[in-house]
């Protein structure tokens, strides 16, 4: 890119701070009514919550303002790259959302496609989409060379389904072709994709797989997401639940960079509700190697009835000693016992707890709302733990990488 190029790139970040969802929001439309075929890959739910729409926009305004330096955005660049792996997004499909992002830009900004504006970001998103294109073939790479992985959708029947909470459910997946499974690191997630029958599509959503590598199977566990007021209920998640065990599906090769980095530290698992799905893959992947260093097991949801995996857990608290675990419940119920099935009434707040329950030399893990992230990581950073040392993800569009 040129210099006045840049500048000219630089010149909107005021104007997608203001308007980038209505920006993006515009895009969307445009791009789902001209190429339909894309609301298959495409969850619509999130095009119905604005979730979408939000990534987006703060995607675009990100890269306007580092467009100097868009290095600074590698860690991103990389976590979004999975996800579209996951989906089975290929490079042709950048060239049909450059076009329509850019025809969005000329018409929602009432300027001419051969504006200077528009050339300036027909360039900077030429450039952008081949670092997500690169970064997307590494990974597809490694997933050929991957023994039992696989490119693209690949069926799976549902083998068992466990109730695990009032609103949890898990799925045992197992391939329609009784082909082998790749081995994949303890947090990360696959895609599932089910015919929708309200909207007639096909909807992917993607799920981390809640334990440890295993032969036979993959498991997720998915939360079924009601109609809450004005909020509509979650498509796929609903779908998943209303299948039988038999029933097939579509599910891409386990990917992401959201996983246990190092089994010889001390490891601090912390989770929100249905957050706790990678967090219980880690802890068992421990437990098959016997817990070679402490770990801390932090739990919060709203109270019994929800607390997935309770049992399951206990079981480990009892069998390893150097397993330590807290369970917060915001709203306990009459039934729930203090002490046997929860420690803390009211919210996580690890503010109140002991040096010895937070060590400063361990790995920590957050996943859960993006509230509760938030207000995790800022407690850890304020207790002292090294930054550097705080990984998180969040479900949801995009994911998320919280900084200090």
């Amino acid at each position: 890119m040129t210099e006045s190029q840049k500048d000219l790139v630089k010149a909107t970040v005021p104007v997608l701070r203001e308007s980038g969802v209505a920006l993006t929001s515009y895009f969307y439309n445009r791009m789902l009514s001209n190429n339909p075929e894309l609301k298959e890959t495409f969850n619509m739910g999130h095009q119905r919550s604005g979730a979408q729409a939000q990534a987006l926009a703060g995607a675009v305004l990100a890269y306007a303002e580092n467009i100097d330096d868009p290095s600074v955005l590698a860690p991103v660049i990389e976590l979004i790259a999975h996800k579209h792996v996951s989906l089975n997004i290929q490079s042709p499909d950048y060239a049909i959302v450059g076009e329509n992002l850019l025809h969005s830009i000329s018409e929602v900004l009432s300027i001419s496609m051969d504006d200077p504006l528009i050339e300036a970001w027909g360039v900077a998103y030429g450039q952008l989409a081949d670092v997500f294109i690169n970064a997307e073939k590494a990974i597809y790479e490694q997933h050929q060379q991957t023994k039992g992985s696989w490119l693209g959708w690949r069926s799976f029947k549902i083998a068992k389904k466990v109730q695990e909470s009032s609103e949890i459910t898990s799925f045992y997946l197992k391939p329609s072709d009784d082909g082998d499974l790749p081995t994949h690191q303890a947090g990360q997630y696959i895609s599932v994709r089910v015919l929708v029958e309200e909207l007639g599509l096909k909807q992917p959503r993607q799920y981390t797989l809640s334990d440890s590598p295993q032969q036979d199977y993959l498991r997720i566990s998915v939360k079924r997401e009601d109609e809450k007021g004005d909020l509509a209920g979650g498509w796929v998640s609903n779908t998943l639940h209303g299948l039988t065990e038999g029933a097939e599906i579509e599910v891409s090769a386990p990917t992401g960079n959201f996983f246990l980095f190092d089994k010889d530290r001390p490891n601090v698992l912390i989770s929100g509700g249905v957050g706790l799905t990678p967090m219980i893959s880690m802890l068992n992947h421990l437990a098959s190697l016997d817990m070679p260093e402490s770990v801390y097991f932090y739990h919060a949801c709203r109270n019994g009835k929800v607390h997935a995996m309770k049992s399951h857990v206990q079981e480990l608290n009892a069998k390893f000693p150097q397993l330590t675990h807290l369970v917060a419940y915001e709203f306990p119920e009459t039934h729930d016992q203090l002490g046997q099935d929860y420690d803390i009434a009211g919210r996580l707040d690890l503010s109140a707890l002991s040096d010895d329950q937070l060590p400063k030399d361990a790995d920590y893990y957050l996943c859960g709302p993006m509230p509760f992230m938030a207000e995790q990581q800022k407690a850890l950073v304020a207790r002292g733990i090294p930054a550097e040392n705080i990984h998180s993800e969040a479900f949801g569009t995009g994911g998320v990488k919280l900084s200090a």
